[in-house]
């Protein structure tokens, strides 16, 4: 896609506006060891454009959250023997989606089994937009059925490994057919796929069982590293609660996202990129862009 037609789904903003004009994420996410996946996708949500963004995390990792965060808010959770948020949080995780316009799920929220078996619920009981990201998508692994059952079209966004694990495929294949993989998903359980990698690929169903195709060409190798996938997850969450519709979303969030690890490479080089750049230059790349 080319910027001129990018900038066209960026709204401009009125001069009386409120926070709430411009949406409210909820995010569930972190665990002992993982705060910082998190952490980056609420900072990257609200340097999207996100009015609100709330993270629910783990109950003893709240401290060290409000600390990290000073613009987001937290929402400390009951949590399992080994610091993951527990099936037990449930009734309050509804009652602050119920506050939300987007629900992500996944950044950092671990492989625990009962938290996994929490994630699945919420993906078949939540009726608000979703956006499911690394463990959320490590839940629905053998689980991909439920995917029919949901209100609305959700987006996921795996890298090649993830991929692998939900379709039983081996990643190589994967690499060499990912227009193929990302549209057959996409058609078969109507959701918005985002397979990250080098030309990451954004895949659709569209009318007639048509697909929708975007294959990103912003970014470069220096953004192969920790975190930056959770950036991306900020960027699409807060894009998602302005309005736009899932598939103009994803497209824009990854060459914005790709923007911004070029900016950031133009001035620091590509070895020692690290996602907290990326984060700080969104705003830079938003502009860029529009």
């Amino acid at each position: 896609m080319e910027r001129p037609k990018i900038a066209r789904l960026l709204k401009k903003r009125k001069a009386d506006s409120h926070k709430r004009d411009y949406g409210h994420v909820f995010i569930l996410g972190g665990s002992r060891g993982m705060t910082g996946a998190a952490a980056l996708c609420a900072n990257a949500c609200l340097r999207s454009g996100a009015g609100i963004v709330t993270l629910g995390v783990p109950a003893s990792l709240n401290i060290a959250m409000e600390a990290k965060l000073t613009e987001v808010m937290t929402c400390a959770l009951p949590e399992t023997e080994v610091g993951t948020v527990s099936i037990r949080a449930k009734k309050e995780i509804f009652a602050k989606i119920d506050e939300s316009d987007v629900v992500i799920l996944g950044p950092g929220l671990s492989r625990n089994s009962e938290t996994q078996r929490l994630v699945r619920q919420l993906i078949v009981e939540t009726e608000k937009i979703l956006l499911l990201d690394a463990d959320a998508l490590n839940a629905l692994a053998g689980n991909l059925e439920i995917l029919k059952n949901i209100v609305h079209k959700c987006i996921l966004t795996p890298h090649p490994g993830e991929m692998s694990r939900l379709i039983g495929k081996e990643t190589n294949y994967i690499e060499k057919n990912r227009i193929t993989v990302a549209k057959n998903f996409a058609n078969h359980y109507n959701a918005v796929v985002v397979l990250k990698g080098s030309r990451t690929i954004v895949a659709a169903r569209h009318a007639a069982n048509k697909s929708q195709i975007y294959v990103n060409k912003s970014g470069n190798p220096g953004m192969a590293t920790a975190g930056s996938g959770d950036v991306l997850t900020g960027i699409i969450g807060g894009f998602l609660c302005q309005g736009l519709k899932s598939f103009d979303v994803a497209r824009l969030a990854v060459y914005v996202h790709g923007v911004a690890g070029d900016l950031v490479a133009k001035e620091k080089g590509e070895i020692g990129l690290i996602a907290s750049d990326i984060l700080e230059k969104i705003p830079e790349a938003i502009k860029y862009t529009n």
